[in-house]
């Protein structure tokens, strides 16, 4: 940092006609060396606007992941960036102090080796300082590159006051109080922009207000009212208006604003179906964007989003044909066809189906997620070999590939590939000690669940050997334990989970629905299941674990209440048993057979009912 700062200094005395070891000059003329002062701090401005213009990109270069803190605030400062760079001739800058440009040069000098946080504050106490409109520009790029808000709200403010008739500031301003939730400052910015005659779109209001309460909501709506009879010209702001008053489930309200409008728009097409969807009128909702998509045929989002409307209201094969359509449109829209062929997953039409998807593969178009479901498909039909092939060329980082790599481990199991499933999952994980974790879970579930025990306890004590301590593998190794009735094993892990992490809810549920369920240690499981439905209240699983330990107690008005919430949640076929089972208890039996009855409708393979019948209704 001190050479920096000599190197710097020496550059600016050298600038300044100096050395850097102030040596005796000889006795100049008082006039002379006014001149000579002028001409060399002319040289420094020209010095300083050129350091200004060429460091612009240099600072992006430096750090090129550092981003503006949104779109807007980067298309304000470029736009001042690039008045910067047009009028670098013809900029009249201020008066500088020697100090001052030498902090100006540091700074420039400290962006270039990736200091962004020191420059921007160098130029935010320059800015301040000079009230130079060029250092204030300057400070802004580095305000919102570091993401300061405070900095980019002071420089705005101080921009919008040297320059008043200038619309750029307020439209950074309305940006930063829009992404601060301050809506009714930038309201008011937004209109200074008007005013100044720009533009900008007052939708962005809209987009950002869903968790106003309706009292802030109502004062904006008012406030857009009045800007909307002030600038009738602007289409933005009648249809921010719109939005508002949806969101504040002001439905009709916000029709009547849509009727006034003069000119429709596919924007105001597909608003007015928005509104009517939340009025539940589904149906005008369909006939709005079908008369849209007749007269706007051109536009593509509004076609779009009336086959997805279409698709919510099963209509599939009306869908298809507006999905053909925008093909048609368009062969190079991916994303059209990625619809197409997720419709025909869902209407199983498979071959239709893996055709689109090999040609979105084919196009490196959604290939990830195409190989997932073309490895889904050929699940549905049986061909096991063919679903293993295609999850595994879901690459990693991307959504689908955890759930491929578990499909496709089970898969492999099952069809006795043990090896090869094992020698997989270890090519994926080497030299990742967190992935080895998780992937030697997942192959241990599949071998507990392919009735290969001996394999998964080898598996599991070999990690367990390598990470004693790791609690994901330990729970692994207590489904191993219930999987064999090795109750004695369970509980000394769930033990030792619960001392390595006391808070674990997921044990602590465990370890209390097994004492409730498999011994007469009622008090004990109730007391875990507490804490843990205390660490996560909303689980059904634990909710149901809870009723359980309840029922046993013999308290069954707390149990069967516990139970329907979960089941309500969760309508899970081990819920329902215990639910029905309960019911039977409490001499509620029509409704107990009821719910049996229904749950395996859904679930006709369900021991845990069937036993629950079998042990109950002989009574």
């Amino acid at each position: 940092m001190a050479a920096q700062r000599w190197i710097a200094r020496k550059l600016a005395l050298m600038m300044l006609g100096q050395t850097a070891t102030m040596k005796f000059q000889p006795s100049i003329p008082k006039q002379r060396q006014t001149q000579a002062s002028a001409k060399k701090m002319n040289q420094i401005k020209v010095f300083i606007a050129t350091l200004l213009c060429a460091a612009l990109a240099a600072c992006v270069t430096t750090r090129p992941e550092a981003t503006p803190t949104s779109a807007e605030v980067a298309t304000a400062t470029e736009t001042a960036t690039d008045e910067t760079q047009a009028d670098r001739e013809s900029t009249e800058y201020g008066n500088f102090s020697e100090d001052q440009l030498y902090r100006t040069i540091i700074s420039e000098l400290g962006a270039q080796r990736g200091q962004l946080e020191d420059a921007g504050q160098g130029y935010f106490d320059l800015a301040i300082e000079t009230r130079d409109l060029s250092i204030i520009r300057r400070a802004i790029q580095f305000a919102s590159i570091n993401n300061d808000v405070n900095a980019l709200l002071q420089l705005g403010l101080l921009w919008a006051e040297i320059s008043p008739e200038d619309a750029q500031p307020h439209r950074m301003l309305s940006i930063q109080f829009l992404e601060n939730g301050a809506f009714d400052q930038a309201l008011s910015h937004m209109a200074r922009v008007i005013d100044l005659g720009g533009n900008i779109d007052f939708s962005s209001l809209s987009a950002r207000t869903g968790q106003l309460s309706p009292q802030a909501r109502a004062g904006l709506i008012s406030n857009l009212r009045q800007l909307a009879q002030e600038f009738p010209e602007q289409e933005s702001i009648p249809i921010a208006l719109v939005r508002l008053l949806a969101q504040n489930g002001e439905f009709e309200a916000a029709l009547d604003e849509l009727r006034i409008i003069d000119e429709t728009t596919s924007v105001l097409v597909l608003l007015e179906a928005q509104v009517l969807q939340s009025m539940d009128q589904d149906g005008q909702a369909l006939r709005t964007m079908r008369n849209g998509v007749r007269r706007f045929t051109e536009d593509k989002d509004l076609r779009f989003n009336y086959a997805r409307l279409l698709i919510q209201s099963e209509a599939f094969a009306e869908a298809q044909e507006q999905f053909q359509i925008l093909i048609e449109q368009n062969p190079q829209d991916w994303e059209t066809h990625y619809s197409i062929a997720l419709l025909d997953l869902e209407l199983e039409n498979y071959e239709a189906a893996i055709e689109s998807f090999r040609r979105l593969i084919g196009a490196d178009q959604r290939s990830d997620e195409s190989q997932y479901y073309l490895g889904y498909i050929f699940d549905q039909q049986g061909e096991l070999e063919k679903a293993i092939e295609h999850y595994r060329q879901v690459r990693i980082g991307t959504n689908n590939f955890l759930a491929a790599q578990n499909q496709a481990t089970i898969f492999s199991i099952r069809l006795g590939q043990l090896d090869d499933a094992h020698a997989w999952l270890s090519r994926l994980y080497r030299g990742q000690p967190r992935l080895e974790i998780l992937f030697t879970t997942i192959e241990a579930t599949a071998l507990i669940q392919a009735d290969h025990p001996t394999q998964a306890e080898a598996l599991l004590d070999k990690a367990l050997n390598k990470f004693p301590n790791e609690t994901d593998l330990l729970f692994a190794r207590v489904l191993y334990y219930d999987s064999i009735s090795n109750r004695q094993g369970s509980e000394s892990d769930l033990h030792q989970i619960l001392r390595m992490k006391p808070d674990d809810s997921r044990a602590l549920n465990h370890l209390g629905y097994m004492l409730a369920d498999q011994t007469t240690r009622f008090d004990e499981a109730l007391e875990l299941i507490e804490r843990a439905i205390a660490i996560s209240p909303d689980d059904p699983a634990i909710i149901d674990s809870l009723a359980w330990a309840q029922y046993k107690l013999g308290r069954y008005e707390d149990a069967l209440a516990n139970l329907r919430r979960a089941f309500a949640a969760f309508p899970d076929h081990e819920v329902a048993s215990h639910l029905g089972e309960v019911l039977w208890i409490m001499g509620r039996k029509d409704e107990a057979a009821s719910v049996w009855q229904d749950a395996l409708e859904t679930r006709p393979d369900s021991n845990l009912i069937k036993e629950a019948m079998e042990r109950l209704q002989p009574q």
